[in-house]
Formats: C-alpha cells, sequence, structure tokens
C-alpha cells in the first residue's frame, strides 16, 4: 500500500507486514458494494470496515499449498473477524508465482 492505512486496513496491513514480510500487498476495502447484506445490518458493521480483496505475495508462502496459505492469513486475522470483519478474499503467491502472472 502506497500510504499507512487506518482502522481495520491498518490493522490488516500492519499484521500480514509484521508475520509474512510481503514484497507487495494490495488491500482494497470492498464494504461498500456489500452495505446491504443481512449481516451489516444486523451487526452494525460500519460500511468501510466489513469486506476486503487482499493479495499478498510473500516469499513465506514458499512450500505452502493454496490451503496452508490461506489458513495462516486467517490465523492471523483472527482477531479481526471477531471484532466483526465478515469477508476476505486472498490472493496468496511466492514472488515467484508473481512474477510468472506478471509475465503472461
Amino acid at each position: 500500500m502506497e500510504q499507512q492505512a487506518t482502522g481495520r486496513a491498518g490493522r490488516i496491513e500492519r499484521i500480514i507486514r509484521e508475520h509474512l514480510a510481503p514484497v507487495e500487498l494490495r488491500i482494497h476495502d470492498d464494504s461498500a458494494r456489500h452495505a446491504h447484506h443481512v449481516h451489516v445490518r444486523d451487526n452494525g458493521v460500519q460500511a468501510g470496515e466489513s469486506h476486503y480483496n487482499v493479495l499478498i505475495v510473500s516469499p513465506a508462502f514458499d512450500q505452502m499449498g493454496r490451503v496452508q496459505r490461506s489458513r495462516v492469513v486467517h490465523d492471523l486475522l483472527a482477531d479481526e473477524f471477531a471484532g466483526g470483519m465478515h469477508a476476505l478474499s486472498l490472493v496468496l503467491r511466492t514472488p515467484q508465482e508473481q512474477a510468472r502472472m506478471n509475465a503472461a
């Protein structure tokens, strides 16, 4: 991310950077598109704090399968889910995988 994020996105960024040392990290707050969801209305989750799309490119994912990578990230962000984050869409790649994607 180009600038220091605040709120939930900032916490997500800090946790990911601290534990996975990504070479690339993109966090997109997609909450506004989901403001009508029952979960948002019933639980009072503020727009801008509930749904995220995240790309993490990290050498920490070397030797991990897709499911294990996802579990690692979900475990790291367990407190955010407990605090009202509802959905997390993840793209998790090694630097080599990302290089292949960029070359395609």
